[in-house]
């Protein structure tokens, strides 16, 4: 327990400039005490105290505006910058030397048992605002844009942007929108409104060649 929040007073010196005190970060990062008091409840909540952790939960929400249920599982140096509207599901799962941002919801998308939140690999940031939702995975070295949301999975060495979230980048190249895994309303109205113009064109051009050949038969009563 020492160790890790050795390690969580680390994360916030490598990750927040603004940090310049011990002293200082101890007792004013709320981010810092969010996860603490994160870690005892899990200890708790393990041993099936589940009421006792709870309350050591809602009592961390009360005073830090971060909300962490006490089964959802951290690893080390997490840093949540601000943390104002920081919500972490019972399920989720987050790696090591995660950076989460004010805002962000690693949350489920309904009322489905089981594991119904995010799993988050290491080295992942979340910027503010992103909403990650859904039993998946988001691998790791993984770039989250701010309020972006996430339904899918995202592979390892992503970065992800928009509503609903689409891969931009993969291993340090950018990729076409087209070829992303991530769904885009954009772009799948752009390909029925195509094809619906195809089918115009081509009914058109029928109603072109039968009025041709109607054409062409009067004509040819005409001249006889």
């Amino acid at each position: 327990m020492f160790k890790n929040m050795k390690s969580d007073i680390q994360a916030v010196f490598e990750n927040d400039p603004a940090a310049r005190r011990l002293f200082e970060v101890i007792f004013t990062y709320s981010g810092l005490h969010a996860i603490w008091a994160q870690r005892v409840a899990h200890a708790l909540y393990k041993r099936r105290w589940f009421t006792l952790a709870r309350i050591i939960s809602q009592c961390s929400r009360f005073m830090t505006g971060i909300e962490i249920h006490p089964g959802a599982t951290i690893g080390k140096r997490l840093f949540i910058d601000h943390g104002m509207g920081v919500v972490i599901g019972e399920t989720c799962e987050i790696g090591d030397d995660v950076v989460i941002y004010q805002g962000v919801t690693l949350g489920g998308t309904g009322k489905e048992k089981g594991k119904r939140h995010p799993t988050i690999g290491n080295n992942v940031v979340i910027a503010s605002g992103a909403k990650v939702l859904g039993s998946f995975t988001v691998g790791d070295q993984c770039n989250i844009g701010a309020n972006s949301v996430v339904l899918k999975e995202v592979p390892s060495n992503s970065t992800v942007v928009g509503i609903p979230g689409r891969i931009v980048k993969k291993d340090g190249r950018r990729i076409d929108r087209l070829s992303h895994q991530l769904p885009d309303p954009v772009v799948d109205a752009m390909r029925l409104l195509q094809l619906e113009i195809e089918e115009l064109r081509m009914e058109l051009d029928r109603v072109k060649r039968e009025r041709h050949q109607l054409h062409e038969q009067e004509l040819s009563t005409h001249s006889e």
